[in-house]
C-alpha cells in the first residue's frame, strides 16, 4: 500500500442540520458543503475545504510524478497526433475533422464532392485559446451549405451559446440563446433554426424556431414542457429531412409531434399522447412513420403509420423476447435496423419490401454501430467495429454486393500487437440465480491462480450498456500484468430492455449485488483474490462505487468514484435540482412515496456510510457539474472521512473549472485518466 503524503487530509467541520420526512430525522451536518447561492459558489467556507482537498490530493500527485508522467506518456504515444475521421459526404460536400500534431481539440473541414480546397469550417484550437474549458457541443451547417449554427460552452456547465456563423468569412452574424441544449434543425430553405432552451434549473424545457436575421426576442415557441416537471424537450429532422421533430419525456415516457421543414411556424401534428412508461421514436420515409416502441414488448417493436393518420400504428417487426430493437432509421433504399442478441450488437439493412440482410463479424464478441450517414440515399452505410482486443475499425457496407470496405483501421503510432492478449466473455451466477456477462481481457499468460490483479469496471443505470470496445488507454494496465473486466450488470440494456427495469426503482439493489457477485466470481474464476481488485465507475457507476464499498469493503484494493452520485436521497427529495424530476422514473419519488423514501435511504451511499474499515479512495467532481453537483462528492468524502476506521489513503479532487466530463482537451482527459491508474496501481501494487 502506499504511503506517502505526509500531511493531514483535511476535515471538513460538521454542522447541525436536520428534517424530517415521511416521519424520519434525517441528520447530515454536512449539508452546509452545498452553496446556497448555487450555481454560484461564492461561500469562502465552502471554497476553502475544496480549496484544502485539492491541495491535499496535489501532494500525492507530485510525489507520483514520475508514474504520472510515465503512463500520459504511454496514452499518448498510443493516439495518433494527426488523427483524422473518414470523410463522409452531406449534400455537395464532403466533411471530416482532423487533430493537428499536438492539438488538444479538433479542426472540422469540407470540401467539394466536385472537387476544389480544403476548407476548415470550424478551427476548436483557435476558438479555445485562453480558455480553462472548451467543449463544441454540435455544428450543424444550413442546407444550402453556407451558414452553421455553433454551439460552444466555455465553462462545462452544459449551458451553449448558439451563434450561427458565415462559413465563407468565418464570422459569427448572431447569437440565438446562452443557454442552448443539444442541437440545431435547420429548416429545408436555410432560413431559420429549431433548437432547445434550457431554463435555471437546466432542464431542456421548450423548442424554438429562430429566422435568421430577426432579433432573438422574437423567436417563436414550437413546444413548451408545461405538464411534466421532469420532461425534457428535444429536436431532430427525419431521415429523409421532410420533417422536423420534436420529442418530449423523461426515462420512462415520450411523445413526439413533427412540423414541415418547410415552414416550423405551422401547426404541431401530435403521432400519439404520451402513455406512462410506453416510449417511442419516430422516422419518416416513402410518405411512412417508422415507430419503434416498446407498447406491446419491452424489446420494442416496429411500426409503421399514415402521417395524416399518425396514431394508428401497424406492426412491420413484432416484438421478441431474444432480440432487442434498439433503433431504427429509415434510408431510401433500406431501414438500418441495430438490434442487440443474447447481448451481442447486429446491424441489419432491411428493404421496404421485408428482405433482411445481416452485416456479418467474425468475433464472438464485439462493438458494432452504424455510424454518421447523414444523406438519405448512400451507395454505402459507414459503420464502426471494435472488441477489447480489435482497434476501432471504420467500414463502408455497400449492400448492391454484400461487402465491407475497410475505410480506416485505428493506427496506435507506439505499436500494438493483438496476440499479445486474450478475451473471454464469462456468465457469472448471481445470489439470484441469474447469470451476468462480464468482459474480460488479460495478457497471454496471465496466470489464473488467484495472484492476479484485476480493473473492474460498470455503469449500471439508465439502460446505458458498456459495449466490449477497444481502449488504448487500458494497455498501460494490460502490460503490468492485469486483467481488465467490465461487469454488464443489471441497469444496463446489455441482455434487453428488461435488463435495464430489472436494475432500476424497487429492483436497484440488483446492480449492487451484481457487481459485487462479479467479483466474487472472477475470484472463483482465479483471475484475482481480495484486496487485488481496482474498481472505478462515475456518476451513477460513481453511486455503484458508493454502495459496494459500504457493503463489501474488503474486496477492493482500490476504488476510483468518479462525480458520483451518492447523496441520492437528498437529491431526490430536492425538486428544485436541474435533474431531480426527470430522475423519479428511475430511481423512485422519495418526496410522495413513503416507500421509495425508504429504499433509497437503504442503500444511499452517502446516507449508509458506517463506522468501518473502507479500501483507499479517490473521488472526483466538477464544481461547475449541472447533472451531479459538486458538493455530493464533497459531502461523501467529508463522511467518510469522520467515519472510516482505517488508515488508508482517502482523497477528493474538485475540478474547479470544469463539469461533468472532467477537463476538456484530449491530453488533459488522458492527465485525468493517468490519475485514476496510478492511484490503483500505488494502492494494490504494481
Amino acid at each position: 500500500m502506499d504511503q506517502t503524503v505526509a500531511s493531514l487530509p483535511p476535515q471538513a467541520e460538521q454542522r447541525p442540520y436536520s428534517y424530517e420526512r415521511h416521519g424520519v430525522t434525517v441528520e447530515d451536518p454536512w449539508h452546509w458543503l452545498r452553496d446556497q447561492g448555487y450555481p454560484q459558489v461564492t461561500d469562502t467556507d465552502v471554497l476553502a475545504y475544496l480549496t484544502a482537498e485539492n491541495d491535499y490530493f496535489e501532494q500525492w500527485r507530485e510525489q507520483h510524478q514520475a508514474l504520472l508522467d510515465q503512463l500520459f506518456e504511454e496514452m499518448k504515444g498510443r493516439i495518433k497526433e494527426d488523427e483524422s475521421s473518414v470523410p463522409i459526404r452531406d449534400g455537395d460536400y464532403l466533411y471530416w475533422w482532423a487533430f493537428r500534431p499536438g492539438a488538444q481539440y479538433r479542426t472540422w473541414y469540407r470540401k467539394p464532392v466536385a472537387g476544389g480546397d480544403d476548407q476548415v469550417i470550424f478551427d476548436e484550437p483557435a476558438e479555445a485559446e485562453g480558455k480553462d474549458y472548451f467543449r463544441l457541443g454540435a455544428l450543424e451547417v444550413s442546407p444550402d451549405g453556407r451558414l452553421a449554427a455553433v454551439y460552444v460552452d466555455d465553462s462545462g456547465a452544459e449551458r451553449f451559446a448558439i451563434r450561427i456563423r458565415d462559413l465563407a468569412t468565418g464570422e459569427d452574424l448572431e447569437t440565438v440563446t446562452d443557454v442552448g441544449i443539444g442541437s440545431a434543425v435547420w429548416t429545408s430553405g436555410s432560413d431559420g433554426i429549431v433548437f432547445t432552451e434550457v431554463n435555471e434549473n437546466w432542464r431542456s424545457y421548450r423548442a424554438r424556431f429562430h429566422r435568421l436575421g430577426t432579433p432573438a426576442d422574437q423567436d417563436v415557441t414550437l413546444y413548451e414542457e408545461t405538464e411534466e416537471l421532469g420532461f425534457s424537450v428535444g429536436v431532430g429532422h427525419s431521415q429523409d429531412r421532410s420533417l422536423i421533430i420534436i420529442a418530449t419525456g423523461d426515462n420512462a415516457t415520450s411523445e413526439v409531434r413533427f412540423v414541415g421543414a418547410d415552414d416550423p411556424t405551422q401547426p404541431l401534428t401530435l403521432v400519439s399522447p404520451r402513455q406512462e412508461k410506453r416510449q417511442y421514436e419516430v422516422d419518416a420515409a416513402h410518405g411512412k412513420l417508422w415507430i419503434l416502441t416498446n407498447d406491446e414488448h419491452v424489446n420494442f417493436r416496429l411500426a409503421e403509420a399514415d402521417p395524416g393518420n399518425p396514431g394508428d400504428w401497424t406492426t412491420v417487426i413484432p416484438g421478441s423476447d431474444r432480440v432487442y430493437l434498439r433503433h431504427v432509421t429509415s434510408y431510401r433504399d433500406h431501414l438500418a435496423i441495430q438490434q442487440r442478441v443474447d447481448g451481442l450488437d447486429q446491424l441489419i439493412l432491411r428493404t421496404y419490401s421485408g428482405e433482411e440482410r445481416r452485416i456479418p463479424f467474425e468475433e464472438a464478441s464485439y462493438s458494432a454501430a452504424f455510424l454518421g450517414n447523414p444523406e438519405f440515399a448512400p451507395e454505402a452505410y459507414r459503420l464502426a467495429y471494435s472488441s477489447l482486443v480489435t482497434p476501432a475499425t471504420i467500414y463502408d457496407y455497400h449492400p448492391a454486393d454484400d461487402r465491407l470496405e475497410v475505410r480506416k483501421i485505428q493506427e496506435i503510432p507506439s505499436g500494438y500487437d493483438a496476440s499479445k492478449y486474450e478475451t473471454e466473455r464469462l456468465m457469472v451466477t448471481g445470489r439470484d440465480g441469474v447469470k451476468i456477462p462480464v468482459s474480460v481481457v488479460y495478457p497471454k499468460g496471465f496466470s489464473k491462480d488467484g495472484s492476479g490483479k484485476l480493473f473492474l469496471y460498470a455503469y449500471g443505470a439508465y439502460g446505458l450498456a458498456i459495449p466490449p470496445a477497444f481502449n488504448t488507454n487500458r494497455i498501460s494496465l494490460l502490460d503490468r500484468g492485469w486483467a481488465y473486466a467490465i461487469a454488464h450488470i443489471r441497469g444496463g440494456d446489455d441482455l434487453g430492455y428488461q435488463w435495464f427495469l430489472d436494475g432500476k426503482l424497487e429492483k436497484r439493489t440488483n446492480t449492487f449485488n451484481d457487481f459485487v457477485d462479479v467479483a466474487k466470481g472472477l475470484i472463483a474464476e482465479g483471475f484475482t483474490h481480495k484486496g487485488g481488485i481496482g474498481i472505478n465507475g462515475g456518476s451513477a457507476g460513481g453511486e455503484l462505487m458508493g454502495a459496494v464499498v459500504n457493503s463489501d469493503p474488503d474486496l477492493w484494493g482500490a476504488v476510483v468514484a468518479d462525480v458520483p452520485f451518492v447523496d441520492v436521497l437528498n437529491t431526490m427529495l430536492d425538486d428544485t435540482l436541474p435533474l431531480t424530476p426527470g430522475e423519479w422514473p428511475e430511481w423512485g419519488n422519495p418526496i410522495t412515496d413513503k416507500a421509495a423514501f425508504d429504499l433509497i435511504r437503504s442503500y444511499s451511499p452517502y446516507d449508509n456510510v458506517q463506522r468501518q474499515a473502507y479500501p483507499p479512495m479517490l473521488i472526483t467532481g466538477g464544481l461547475n457539474d449541472p447533472r451531479v453537483t459538486y458538493w455530493e462528492p464533497a459531502k461523501w468524502a467529508a463522511k467518510l472521512r469522520a467515519s472510516k476506521t482505517d488508515g488508508n489513503r482517502l482523497m477528493l479532487k474538485i475540478n474547479m473549472g470544469a463539469g461533468h466530463g472532467g477537463k476538456s482537451g484530449r491530453w488533459e482527459r488522458l492527465h485525468e485518466i493517468a490519475e485514476t491508474y496510478a492511484f490503483v496501481l500505488t494502492e494494490v501494487g504494481e
